[in-house]
């Protein structure tokens, strides 16, 4: 060992059931500490000034008054919150019933895409046409059409509720990128594991549940995180429907009203607040996955 290593080395007491580090490696972590302190001193300092240019520009811009009546008004923004609160609560049981919805409905299509053998290319077909449909349609046409058409049809045991239609409407269309999503994971399995599992004596459906899709799903947890973080979005435009009590309803009640813009941005920061949550875990399982530097915070 040379010297520079056993002066970087702990140093044990007699007993050797206690240490302290040496003195280099003190030194060592308090350089660290100082480059810390030095890097988060340059940060918030760059952050106040980018802030005070762009404050400072808005405020300075002629329209600028009348924005601020017009989109930051405190007495409207008061008033709109607690009723954009209640309708935000509508938006969540939407999104949690076409969340499931679409995971088990994207995992159907993903399995019928990658199913093998000339027999199922009718599934295959069907399946590519339907992602490949419902990844080219916009969420809100997907909307109009389920959620006006469907009860046009006056069906027998269909339902008729806009809010049951809203959440049928965006499982039909994030199955589709779910889909995608999870075929890539199951594709990315090696076919050996397949084969090994075969020859253990599994049938080619236990092969997918007990080996490939375990792998598969696990790989692709960040995107389908990313997609749940886009349907928390979506999920506030099924007021398009009529629906009197969701927050993007609430909020144009309010703004019809006052005359005031001001409940569609309460309306914004109540949505951010509700997928902020969801986002860090995101960025958080990307990182334990690989996905994005360690170092990296967002």
């Amino acid at each position: 060992m040379t010297s520079g290593s056993s002066a970087a080395a702990t140093t044990r007491s007699a007993d050797g059931d206690t240490w302290s580090p040496s003195q280099v490696q003190r030194e060592r972590d308090a350089y660290r500490r100082g480059r810390a302190r030095r890097s988060t001193g340059i940060a918030a300092l760059s952050t106040l000034v980018v802030a005070t240019v762009l404050v400072a520009g808005v405020a300075s811009s002629p329209g600028w008054p009348r924005v601020r009546s017009s989109f930051f008004d405190p007495h409207v923004a008061w008033v709109a919150l607690p009723e954009v609160a209640y309708g935000l609560r509508l938006n969540a049981y939407v999104w949690l019933g076409a969340a499931a919805g679409m995971l088990v409905f994207g995992l159907v299509l993903a399995i019928l895409r990658t199913l093998r053998g000339p027999v199922f290319w009718p599934l295959r077909a069907l399946a590519t046409v339907y992602v490949d449909l419902f990844r080219g349609l916009p969420v809100i046409i997907v909307l109009y059409v389920v959620g006006f058409g469907v009860p046009g049809l006056r069906l027998q045991g269909v339902p008729t509720d806009s809010v049951v239609l809203g959440a049928i409407a965006l499982t039909l269309t994030y199955s589709a990128y779910v889909a995608e999503v999870l075929r890539a994971g199951i594709e990315s399995v090696h076919p050996s594991q397949r084969a090994a599992a075969r020859s253990l004596g599994l049938s080619g459906a236990q092969a997918m549940r007990y080996v490939v899709l375990p792998q598969g799903v696990r790989r692709v947890v960040p995107p389908l995180l990313n997609d749940l973080v886009s349907l928390q979005k979506d999920a506030g435009l099924i007021s398009v429907l009529g629906i009197p009590i969701d927050a993007l309803r609430s909020a144009q009640i309010v703004q019809a009203e006052y005359f005031n813009y001001t409940p569609y941005v309460v309306a914004g920061l109540l949505f951010v607040v509700f997928t902020v949550p969801l986002t860090r875990l995101t960025d958080w399982v990307m990182r334990r996955s690989g996905y994005l530097p360690t170092g990296l915070k967002v």
